[in-house]
């Protein structure tokens, strides 16, 4: 076990009960301060930790960081592409700092002061620049759902589906920090009875619960990443709501999948966490039969026990919990994902996205939509005020949260959160 990790290891910062940002974390993030200033950033309890001030003052001279200087920049990337030796050289440093019997900063006043600041007084803003953004379809359970809706159970999996992960390239550009409002996306629909189609604004949105990772080495083009090098380019994971207007799609995805539909907005957590926070809580992942063909196999405990839940908030109302998953439903694991996407030799680059398309599980309850939880709106779901939601309506708040059980700890996400605004006139 990383010493990070230790169940055992406190810190002299206070970490409340139940925070999800207790030592063992350590995620990484870039927040802005009041002057409107970048800079990146951990998380320890209520609390950022400033990395740029750490380094400015040699605290990283004895690490593979040294004269880098890759925490003055107002984004992870360049962290990011140096690689899992980097990575752990700087945990095992923070960690360090940051444990109970360690005094210097605890003891020092004026550099706790300048580099621990409270997370209520900054604004946690996008961490990565992010050059491309894939989202895969790799829930066994969701694909099946959605397609025993639109062709019957016994036609619900394409013939493709248990030999691949199938996926989309989406838009990048679109891609928001937690908090950013989305608006109500507009295009073409064709209503239900109708000859020709109409447009106007989508009347069937959707979020989607996803969690998705970030590729920090970039991978050569024309030369595929295998299943077992995978994990040495993937830096750490976020949680993802790749929202969705329903309508249009079901116009515009024959024959080529989403476009509209799906770029208008995706909202991801601001905090990434890392490979080695999550490793105590990896798992096995599901029985795959057939077994992949040999370029996708996947070996040992592929995946994560990472409870997800998804509460929505009326405008002035209160919220409600209207999913609870787990990620470790996902048919296909994240390293396979990373292996098929670059099988062809397509390059990925640092700071690359790829999410896991909509996470769902047996219960009705672990369902990751609207479109499943109200069951193509026939469903509707009674929320805590009286309401009734078959999907979401203006005003409505989506949250999605995340994180792992430890032994008298956890290791979270944060939030993943997004306000729906109104259509804007075309």
């Amino acid at each position: 076990m990383d010493e990070t990790t230790d169940p055992e290891l406190t810190s002299w910062v206070d970490v409340p009960p139940g925070s999800h940002f207790p030592i063992q974390n350590l995620p990484f993030g870039v927040a802005a301060r009041s002057d409107g200033k970048h800079f990146i950033t951990s998380a320890i309890g209520n609390h950022v930790l400033d990395l740029s001030e750490l380094e400015r003052r040699g605290v990283f001279s004895t690490t593979p960081l040294a004269g880098k200087n890759v925490f003055q920049s107002a984004s992870l990337n360049q962290f990011m592409a140096l690689g899992r030796d980097s990575w752990k050289a700087v945990r095992a440093t923070v960690s360090h700092l940051l444990q109970a019997d360690n005094p210097a900063i605890r003891d020092n006043g004026e550099l706790r002061k300048s580099a621990l600041i409270p997370a209520s007084e900054v604004q946690m803003v996008m961490p990565v620049e992010i050059g491309d953004y894939t989202d895969f379809y790799s829930s066994k359970e969701h694909a099946t759902n959605v397609g025993t809706m639109f062709r019957g159970a016994d036609n619900a999996l394409m013939p493709n589906w248990l030999h691949l992960p199938v996926a989309y390239h989406g838009r990048a550009s679109s891609v928001v920090v937690s908090g950013t409002p989305i608006h109500r996306p507009s295009g073409q629909t064709l209503p239900e009875g109708a000859e020709a189609p109409q447009f106007g604004e989508s009347r069937v949105l959707d979020f989607e619960l996803e969690m998705g990772f970030f590729i920090g080495p970039p991978g050569e083009l024309g030369e595929p990443i295998s299943v077992s090098d995978a994990a040495d380019h993937i830096f750490g994971m976020v949680l993802v709501n790749d929202w969705s207007a329903r309508d249009i799609q079901k116009w515009e995805y024959q024959p080529l999948g989403p476009f509209l539909a799906k770029n208008f907005g995706t909202t991801i957590s601001p905090w990434i966490v890392t490979m080695e926070a999550l490793e105590p809580f990896s798992c096995a992942g599901p029985e795959q039969t057939p077994e992949p063909l040999p370029h996708l196999r996947s070996e040992g405990k592929r995946t994560f026990d990472i409870e997800l839940e998804v509460q929505l908030s009326p405008e002035g109302s209160d919220a409600t919990t209207i999913s609870r998953g787990n990620f470790n439903t996902l048919y296909w694991d994240i390293c396979q994902q990373l292996a098929h996407h670059t099988v062809t030799g397509c390059n990925v680059r640092t700071g690359d996205l790829l999410a896991s398309g909509t996470i769902s599980g047996s219960a009705p309850v672990s369902r990751g939509s609207m479109l499943e939880l109200t069951w193509m709106g026939k469903e509707p779901l009674k929320l805590s005020d009286g309401e009734e939601r078959k999907f979401l309506q203006d005003g409505d708040s989506v949250t999605m949260t995340g994180w792992c059980e430890g032994d008298g700890y956890r290791v979270g996400f944060g939030e993943c959160a997004g306000t729906i605004l109104p259509a804007n006139e075309v």
